[in-house]
């Protein structure tokens, strides 16, 4: 991708989350999320910026679309991953595998863009998520709501897939006025293998 080098990843599940869950708004969307740009990897921070603004303006469906966004990503994301490292954090004790997965995390918010990247700390079963440059917190003026849901429902959905069972909460949010974007995250290690991955188109 061009302009800030968005991640493929980020724009695939953005364009997915909308063809789910604004189907009607579907053909609006793509004026700037157009299928030939999605293809060639060419859509850049402009339309992608666009998009948000408009999302925006969509009520509680932007917070539904790009939750769906982030749950899309991490399955895109873990499915790549070699089965091996799958099969290996199921393999791993409580604590190491806590601090692996969120390691997973980190990566996958570093595939979004160039200029994102992610801090983890973990203490017994909590997990905090540092986000800094969030593309979905690029706004002109301070917002009453965090706009960040997209990295809380991608690490949730990580996690899950790694054999450890969380919940998410974005906490802070540089749109919001806060220095940076944090999420919370309650962590409870499965008493399952990591989950395979099905169903999730392939981005």
């Amino acid at each position: 991708m061009k302009d800030a080098g968005i991640g493929r990843l980020l724009v695939a599940s953005l364009h997915q989350a909308i063809v789910d869950r604004l189907p009607d708004r579907l053909e609006f969307y793509e004026s700037w999320l157009n299928p030939q740009g999605l293809r060639d990897g060419t859509i850049g921070l402009a339309p992608f910026n666009a998009v948000l603004s408009f999302l925006r303006t969509e009520g509680p469906a932007y917070d539904l679309v790009t939750a769906t966004a982030g749950e899309y990503a991490a399955d895109w994301f873990i499915e790549e991953l070699r089965p091996f490292r799958r099969r290996m954090l199921g393999g791993l004790p409580g604590p190491l595998r806590r601090r692996a997965a969120l390691k997973l995390v980190r990566e996958l918010v570093a595939r979004t863009s160039t200029t994102t990247r992610a801090r983890t700390r973990v203490s017994g079963g909590r997990g905090w998520l540092e986000i800094r440059n969030s593309l979905f917190c690029v706004v002109r003026e301070p917002t009453a709501y965090p706009l960040c849901r997209f990295y809380a429902a991608a690490a949730a959905r990580a996690l899950r897939h790694a054999g450890v069972d969380a919940d998410a909460m974005v906490v802070s949010c540089r749109a919001a006025g806060q220095p940076h974007c944090g999420v919370e995250i309650s962590m409870q290690v499965a008493a399952v293998q990591p989950s395979p991955v099905t169903g999730a188109p392939s981005a």
